[in-house]
């Protein structure tokens, strides 16, 4: 069964796809768009991507605070979820992100990946990192 991993952004989704085991995360790509409220190809895409890697699952990052509050931008997060949920017919799991992208910009530069480089890969390497900590949890 392959899952889906989602960093989802003001402006990016990152999007990672497990193995069909369930075992590891891979970077896929990040889907951009102009305006934060304007998702209907951003959705698209993602359907699209469901269907090509045969998805049965979306593992969605969810942006807490770090005293566990939840935020706008958490807010904003449980509600692509729902909308994800209602599109899709899939399960959409609520995954706490919090440090995901301080992560995966440490990760960026201890492999030498140039300053203006990282913002192409940083989205989609914190969408790993929440797909491999979700299946790591499921594994145990």
């Amino acid at each position: 069964m392959r899952i889906m991993g989602l960093d989802y952004g003001s402006k990016t989704v990152g999007v990672a796809v497990s193995d069909p085991l369930g075992i590891t995360a891979q970077a896929v790509e990040t889907i951009c768009r102009k305006e934060e409220n304007k998702l209907r190809k951003t959705c698209a895409r993602i359907e699209a991507l469901i269907e090509e890697y045969q998805v049965e699952r979306i593992v969605l990052g969810l942006p807490k605070h770090m005293n566990n509050d939840i935020g706008n931008r958490a807010e904003q997060s449980i509600e692509f979820g729902k909308m994800l949920t209602r599109r899709t017919g899939l399960e959409v799991v609520m995954w706490d992100e919090r440090l995901t992208t301080v992560e995966a910009e440490r990760t960026l530069i201890e492999n030498k990946v140039r300053r203006e480089d990282r913002k192409k890969y940083i989205d989609k390497i914190a969408a790993v990192f929440i797909l491999q900590g979700y299946l790591d949890s499921i594994s145990r």
